[in-house]
């Protein structure tokens, strides 16, 4: 069993410190009409799954109650966005937003910011509203709600990806490693964050 959680956090980490290449990935349909083709979405936007597993990561450096506020905090606040832009509501600098959250993102976890519940929920949830509002402006379709609700439970379960390896690695690696682990993911999704907004200039 440990063994298997050992792999399970190692290949996670892999996964979260990986090559910006991601980013740019082509040849993918964008249906933008089912519950499926929205739970498949953000897991084809490399911006999307840094930031959203990163909300875990350092909801799992925060501990307590922000385990599960901080992420809800940010899936409900996507809801919000997905709304806004359903309803024609405009909404300025939504990618330039979306790339300050993955290097925003990045950093608190690199520099383990601990910040009190409420500020922390109120952090992610204002990057949420624009992660939501750009999943919403590529509707075509009155399919709006399922697949709003399919990206919202991959939100969630990459948010637990997030939260598995920040409560994992310590564990497995030890404390001090551990928290050095998290911490270099931090500094990957910064770098990643920067390499996506000088590639968008």
């Amino acid at each position: 069993m440990k063994l298997l959680s050992r792999s399970t956090v190692i290949t996670a980490l892999m996964i979260f410190t990986s090559t910006p290449a991601f980013a740019h990935l082509t040849g993918v349909p964008h249906d933008h009409s089912s519950f499926t083709s929205g739970f498949l979405h953000p897991l084809t936007g490399f911006d999307h799954i840094l930031v959203m597993v990163a909300v875990g990561l350092w909801a799992a450096q925060l501990g307590g109650k922000s385990i599960l506020a901080v992420p809800a905090s940010f899936v409900v606040c996507m809801a919000i966005g997905f709304w806004l832009a359903t309803k024609g509501i405009a909404l300025p600098y939504v990618e330039p937003v979306i790339l300050a959250s993955v290097i925003a993102m990045g950093l608190f976890a690199a520099m383990a910011i601990h910040l009190p519940i409420m500020p922390a929920m109120l952090v992610v949830g204002a990057f949420a509203v624009f992660h939501g509002y750009a999943h919403g402006l590529e509707l075509e379709n009155s399919e709006a709600y399922a697949y709003g609700i399919g990206f919202s439970i991959a939100t969630a379960l990459l948010h637990g990806v997030g939260i598995t390896i920040g409560l994992g690695a310590g564990k497995i690696f030890g404390r001090s490693n551990g928290a050095t682990a998290i911490r270099i993911g931090g500094v990957a999704t910064t770098l990643a964050g920067l390499y996506l907004a000088f590639a968008a200039a």
